[in-house]
């Protein structure tokens, strides 16, 4: 028998299959990770296929072993692979990777294996205890706790000693196991209210479960109840003997979510996400192979679940940018879950208070089913939105960050003790720092971008490469001492509210203050239970948190996301106003949302204002129909990076020179095409080059792989190429 194998070295070079004959010692199969030779050393790899007979007649080697227990890839992921491979022009080793914990390989993590203590088999304590002398202090102690059920060999010894275990089990008394000791992810309970579904849930659950359409958008204002739907959902699909895979955009969503699924699916339940430790993700990913647990909670990583018979997947705020992946390999989770839909024949459900345009415009169009609920399910009204004209502010006199409105509306909620939100996307105390005689900013030397000053560690930090750099004196470039700061971030916010209002208590949520394993659930807790006045935030804090007390959010900049050089800008932005808006008022108090901006007038807070999502979607969609962006086209960034610069540019040029031969052919298939630096040309010291082109939508599939055929053919030496379809970021 002969294994097909693809090492696990990521290089394009090295990418494909290799033949090794499978000694008949070892039972293998495909989706099994194994040791093989390679060149002058041993290597892991992945068995893809099996087959009789080679397709070479060079003289095939052995393989070595067999890594694991047990088969770690299913059957329906080596066809995922192949899938994602073709359409998005990956590297066969980098998705096989995805699929398993990252510290299995090179056997980084494992299993852990304690010795476990019981009374032996058929004997009883009172039995048990009549044999020992009276003086044998110390394993009548032991058989006392193991009356009440077994305890680890660990603790007996510590406390008894390891040879009073020793001869408890010599006189055959009691049972020393070696058993796995699971590591779990801390979750805080969560009580588990019984809920009977309104009419509009009630609906929307049977029209997911027994609709005529497979794929539907959940498409309902903030705190229309979309979680205890998707539970309903689950709750059937596990009746069926399935299992059920649960998405949630931010790592801060996670422990809320798993608390309410813990408390009614018990230990069914399994998390997957970068927060977890090693161990703990390991055993949690053990436990969905296994079958132990059948329903996967996690962010965008955790659509790769190793689940068998999926029932059902659940994309909640279907729309948020975190679900698709802008590093290597890239994927589009939505993407990723239809391909497993259509295999296991499960549901798949996509739920949003402001879906991504391109998933409400097939609902219209009938490709996907469309559920509306259109009400809050407690009965209370949206939020009140009243938008602050910025340029107004300065012309009365207020040159500070938070507006007279917003300044007024915090003191009244902080008197009736009510909590207030406030998001500004910016964390930092200032995100540049200028020179005033000359105009340098001081940028980071390995990335194109400004640095941004964190005032706390008093620090220059880049977000890019997070690289910290010493504040300077005076500038570098004239000698000037009298440097500027510009922009502000979450950490200058928070000293305005204290020196605004000296009592109020305060939390900050940003990557900086949650870096520390826990800090997500921590924040989050704290301000539940009302142990803070106000939390301010970035993205974090805008998505799917019910926090009843919360009547007052304020947001600041809401035009930071929409002057960016980017076809998405107005779409975020009206998310983001709408996602944030959600927080106030869910419970049986009324809301406030104080909008900032410098362009009141824009047809996106007016829309965002009035709450009003399909108003909003017929003009956006209608503007990007006129000026041909996605949906209706696609967009095909081709990026050349590399530490030299005349390389990515060579590469650059010529895979350009080959694009516009072929769009010569085919002048149909093509909006435009144009080569330039990147609008960051340097990150962690690699030069940027790129290539964007506009696909018309009937030939794009045709016209897209040839483009891939374009940038494998390159000679990419000391050059790292990608190709991005539709990239969330133009930078």
């Amino acid at each position: 028998m002969i294994a097909e194998v693809i090492v696990d070295i990521s290089t394009s070079e090295i990418d494909k299959i290799f033949d090794y004959i499978v000694p008949p010692d070892l039972a293998l199969q495909v989706g099994d990770r194994v040791k093989v030779p390679f060149g002058r050393q041993h290597t892991e790899g992945f068995i893809v296929r099996m087959k009789d007979k080679a397709d070479t007649t060079h003289p095939l080697k052995p393989i070595t072993a067999k890594l694991d227990a047990f088969t770690p890839i299913l059957p329906e992921m080596i066809d995922l692979m192949w899938r994602m491979c073709r359409e998005n022009n990956l590297r066969l080793v980098d998705v096989l990777r995805l699929f398993i914990p990252a510290m299995m390989r090179g056997g980084r993590v494992r299993e852990v294996k304690r010795h476990f203590v019981t009374l032996a088999e058929n004997v009883s304590f009172e039995s048990a205890l009549s044999t020992l002398k009276a003086n044998a202090v110390n394993q009548r102690a032991i058989l006392s706790v193991l009356a009440g059920g077994g305890e680890w060999a660990a603790i007996l010894g510590e406390q008894y000693g390891f040879s009073a275990i020793a001869a408890l089990a010599e006189k055959g008394l009691v049972k020393v196991s070696e058993v796995t000791k699971r590591r779990r992810p801390q979750l805080k309970p969560v009580a588990d209210k019984v809920v009977t579904l309104n009419d509009e849930q009630a609906a929307a659950v049977q029209s997911i479960m027994h609709g005529d359409k497979d794929i539907n958008l959940l498409f309902g204002v903030t705190g229309s109840g979309k979680t205890e739907i998707y539970l309903k959902c689950i709750e059937e699909v596990l009746s069926e003997g399935k299992t059920a895979i649960m998405l949630v955009p931010e790592i801060s969503l996670t422990p809320q979510m798993m608390g309410r699924f813990r408390a009614r699916f018990g230990d069914k339940v399994a998390v997957l996400h970068s927060g977890l430790s090693d161990g703990e993700r390991y055993d949690e990913w053990v436990r969905l192979l296994r079958g132990d647990a059948v329903i996967a909670i996690g962010a965008r990583s955790a659509v790769f679940a190793p689940l068998k018979n999926v029932g059902i997947i659940i994309i909640d705020e279907e729309h948020d940018g975190s679900y698709i992946s802008e590093n290597n390999p890239r994927y589009v989770t939505c993407e990723v879950a239809e391909i497993r839909r259509a295999y296991n024949g499960a549901k798949l459900v996509l739920g949003s208070a402001t879906p991504s345009l391109d998933t409400f415009r097939r609902a219209k169009d009938g490709e996907i089913g469309l559920i509306t609920l259109r009400s809050r399910v407690n009965g209370t009204s949206m939020p009140e939105v009243r938008v602050v004209d910025m340029c107004l502010e300065i012309r009365s006199g207020n040159n500070g960050i938070l507006s007279a409105e917003l300044v007024d509306r915090l003191g009244r909620t902080l008197k009736d003790g009510n909590q207030s939100m406030i998001f500004l996307n910016r964390r930092g105390f200032a995100s540049f720092m200028i020179c005033k005689k000359c105009g340098k900013v001081m940028k980071c030397e390995d990335c194109d971008v400004s640095l941004t000053w964190h005032k706390e560690d008093n620090l220059l930090k880049c977000h890019y490469c997070g690289r910290p750099y010493v504040v300077p004196d005076k500038c570098p470039a004239c000698g000037e001492s009298d440097m500027r700061l510009g922009r502000v971030g979450t950490e200058r916010v928070i000293e305005e509210i204290h020196r605004l209002f000296p009592s109020a208590r305060t939390l900050r949520m940003d990557k900086d203050t949650t870096r520390k394993k826990g800090s997500y659930d921590e924040i989050l807790s704290a301000f539940r239970m009302g142990e803070a006045d106000i939390l301010v935030g970035t993205q974090m804090i805008v998505k799917g948190h019910d926090f009843p007390n919360v009547t007052l959010v304020g947001i600041l900049d809401a035009d930071m996301s929409l002057y960016y050089e980017d076809y998405h800008s107005a779409e975020r932005t009206f998310q983001l106003v709408t996602q944030m808006s959600g927080r106030a008022g869910r419970a049986d108090k009324p809301g406030v949302v104080v909008l900032q901006t410098y362009s009141p007038r824009h047809y996106v807070f007016a829309y965002a204002r009035d709450n009003d999502y399909e108003g909003f979607f017929r003009k956006e969609i209608n503007i990007r129909e006129v000026t041909n962006f996605p949906p209706f086209t696609k967009i095909v960034r081709v990026l050349s990076s590399s530490e030299d610069e005349e390389r990515a540019l060579g590469v650059t040029k010529s895979m350009l020179a080959k694009i516009r031969a072929y769009q010569k052919e085919h002048p149909e298939r093509f909006v435009a095409v144009s080569g330039m630096k990147s609008p960051v040309k340097k990150i962690e010291g690699k030069y940027r080059y790129q290539i964007i082109m506009r696909l018309t939508r009937p030939e794009e599939t045709d016209t897209l792989f040839h483009v891939y055929e374009i940038v494998n053919a390159e000679d990419k030496k000391n050059v790292s190429v990608f190709v991005e379809i539709n990239p969330q970021n133009m930078n």
